[in-house]
């Protein structure tokens, strides 16, 4: 039995945003992030219990309302005085290994080119009109279903279109999508299309987690009792999102509200207008909700604090959140210049009725990354290869990364089958037609040319007396696509006293952040491996959070001897046991070093890096080395390094796409 929503405790944003969006499935969705076990899957599942039953024309795939029928339903059509059938409302979840034909249906192109059938099976879009859509992880979700899910969320139509045979229907449901942030991010377009988000992390209270664990323990001791307890609270719940729907559309939007809206929006620095037409949304159907039929300030600080701070985001990296003192003068200064000028009340000062503002989502974060404020540059050499043998290796603390730029895409050679990403080569389901092959199941990628092509030198045998073309199954082809996958990106990072001063250390730094930010445009995992003083560490597993990578580079000390070697071990080793996990995902290894190995006296510790370095090229491993050493006089050892590896060496100012464009042009300047 369905957890109550009433019965969640605390959370109060997320239930509060999955409520507005109930009222105005408009405002485009919630996007809900936290961490793991907060009650995150439970309060979605539980939302569709309270929201209002829906009339649906019997019979009908697409839940037709019998007031006003869809008249271009597949279904269709249906008469205007069809009888009505009253149900609940649906909650549909999206797998995360869900194919597109699964999400908008399919259409059955043999039927169709061969009897002339327009058959069509319905996906998910349709089953969750009217409902709720709910997609777990939907930072895992491929890139092109969630552009999908936010074009249908957004038109209330889904559109299934192949090789000429079109087919839609209306799809309007409430999106809600639920992540972990340690487990990546959305890309920002695509984060910019849900309507709200809100952070959620699980009480710090004792009292409070007690009664989350009380509670609990009642409904999965006696399901149905806790139910009944609560069926009070749940049907009141069901009837003020009625009434809120029904009062919805006499809100008015003053010009004087609408003057804040954008004031607020513009304070932020918001990119386009998707963020003024949320909130203008998001704070009329708050009015609603609270029994009102005219925008205040307050439902536009509520709007505010849901609709903007995944909206204010500058970089991939920055963490989201909201600046109240930003907020709070937006609205001071846009108040009409008629109103009350001398010692106005705090906009949420007691007894006024507001919404407590929510927890600052930027103060201190990232504090512990200012310590190196006082760098000037300049050349401070790191202990290295003098070191006293077996002395502890001296720590010095963390360098501050230079400013990250483009980089240039490395790519895994030949071509893979892992899952879809934008880095290498790969058989796909998208991408460009690069040739045919006879189906082994149904056709869902007709190559047209190639079909006609089989099918015309039998039309004399068929009996063809016509202009038409006579197609039978032996004549499909399937269409191959060539498209680009994700990788695993395994950074070896040398963080030894060999690498030198610290604005040596910040330009490293700089660059792998720059190859992080690069990883996560192109939807790759990501995993970091780091060497010095007398071992290499597996700074972070192989991960779906670039964030989580970023944060432990910007920490990473640095000193001590150069065990290059051990960091090679460690990465093969890592690489051997993510090959288990997930076979079909093609690593990538970027070793940042200066090529140096040092030991204890008396060993070949260099020799033993290129041993390493060549079970890695046995292996298969594709590798990029990026010679990190600088000055007048170079010893060439990361080459030599890469020699071994089999792999390709750049140097660390080749890195950027700019300087490989500047390649180009002069190369094309001397032709």
């Amino acid at each position: 039995m369905t957890y109550p929503f009433g019965a969640v405790v605390g959370m109060d944003d997320m239930r509060l945003a999955l409520l507005l969006n109930a009222v105005s499935p408009a405002i485009g969705g919630v996007l809900v992030r936290g961490e793991k076990g907060t009650a995150k899957s439970t309060a979605v599942r539980a939302l569709a219990a309270v929201l209002p039953p829906v009339a649906v024309v019997p019979g009908c795939r697409f839940a037709c309302d019998p007031a006003a029928p869809d008249p271009a339903c597949p279904d269709g059509p249906h008469e205007p005085a069809a009888p009505a059938q009253t149900r609940s409302a649906r909650l549909v979840e999206l797998p995360v290994g869900a194919s597109e034909d699964r999400v908008v249906g399919s259409l059955d192109l043999e039927r169709a080119l061969t009897e002339g059938v327009k058959a069509f099976e319905p996906g998910l879009l349709a089953a969750a009109h009217r409902g709720v859509l709910y997609v777990d992880e939907v930072n895992l979700l491929h890139d092109h279903l969630v552009d999908l899910l936010l074009d249908a969320a957004a038109l209330g139509t889904a559109y299934v279109e192949r090789e000429g045979v079109s087919v839609r229907h209306a799809a309007r449901f409430l999106l809600v999508g639920t992540m972990n942030p340690e487990e990546g991010e959305l890309r920002p377009q695509l984060l910019d299309r849900f309507g709200l988000t809100v952070e959620v992390a699980a009480p710090r209270d004792p009292a409070v987690r007690a009664e989350v664990v009380r509670r609990r323990f009642a409904h999965d001791a006696d399901p149905a009792g806790f139910g009944t307890a609560w069926a009070p609270e749940e049907a009141a719940l069901a009837a003020r999102i009625a009434d809120a729907r029904t009062r919805l559309p006499h809100v008015v939007l003053s010009d004087d509200a609408l003057r804040q809206v954008t004031a607020v929006c513009a304070a932020f620095d918001v990119d386009g207008l998707r963020a003024d037409l949320v909130t203008a949304r998001t704070a009329m159907a708050h009015a609603a909700w609270c029994g009102r039929e005219e925008v205040t300030e307050d439902d536009v600080r509520v709007a505010a604090r849901l609709a903007l701070p995944h909206r204010r985001r500058r970089n991939p990296f920055d963490a989201p959140g909201l600046d109240d003192d930003t907020l709070d003068q937006a609205l001071e200064d846009s108040r009409p210049e008629d109103g009350p000028d001398d010692d106005p009340a705090p906009p949420d000062g007691p007894g006024d009725g507001g919404t407590p503002p929510a927890p600052r989502g930027d103060d201190g974060i990232g504090s512990d990354t200012h310590g190196s404020d006082h760098e000037t540059g300049e050349e401070d050499p790191m202990p290295g290869d003098g070191e006293t043998p077996g002395a502890p290796a001296r720590e010095k603390a963390a360098v501050a990364p230079s400013d990250p730029f483009r980089a240039r895409r490395l790519e895994v050679p030949g071509i893979g089958t892992g899952v879809a990403g934008r880095r290498s080569k790969a058989r796909a389901e998208r991408g460009r037609v690069v040739g045919s092959v006879r189906p082994s199941g149904p056709v869902t990628r007709l190559h047209l040319v190639d079909t006609v092509l089989a099918a015309a030198p039998h039309q004399v045998a068929r009996g063809r007396s016509g202009p038409g073309l006579r197609i039978a199954r032996e004549d499909l082809r399937q269409a191959t696509l060539e498209g680009r996958e994700g990788n695993l990106v395994l950074f070896v990072v040398d963080a030894s006293g060999s690498m030198g001063s610290r604005a040596r250390m910040s330009a490293v730094k700089g660059a792998v952040l720059s190859l992080l930010l690069d990883a996560y445009q192109r939807r790759d995992k990501v995993g970091l491996v780091t060497f010095r003083g007398g071992d290499a560490e597996l700074a972070l597993p192989p991960t779906w959070s670039v964030e989580a990578a970023a944060a432990r580079l910007r920490e990473l000390p640095t000193g001590g001897r150069t065990p290059l070697a051990a960091g090679l071990l460690r990465a093969a080793e890592v690489l051997r046991v993510e090959h288990v996990r997930d076979p079909r995902r093609r690593p990538l290894l970027v070793v940042v070093t200066d090529g140096r190995a040092t030991g204890a006296r008396g060993s070949d510790a260099l020799g033993a890096a290129h041993a390493a370095a060549q079970r890695l090229a046995a292996a298969g491993t594709a590798a990029v080395v990026v010679d990190c050493e600088s000055g007048p006089v170079r010893l060439g050892l990361a080459g030599v390094l890469g020699t071994h590896l089999g792999a390709h060496t750049l140097r660390l100012e080749e890195l950027a796409a700019e300087s490989l464009a500047a390649t180009v042009r002069s190369v094309r300047e001397a032709a």
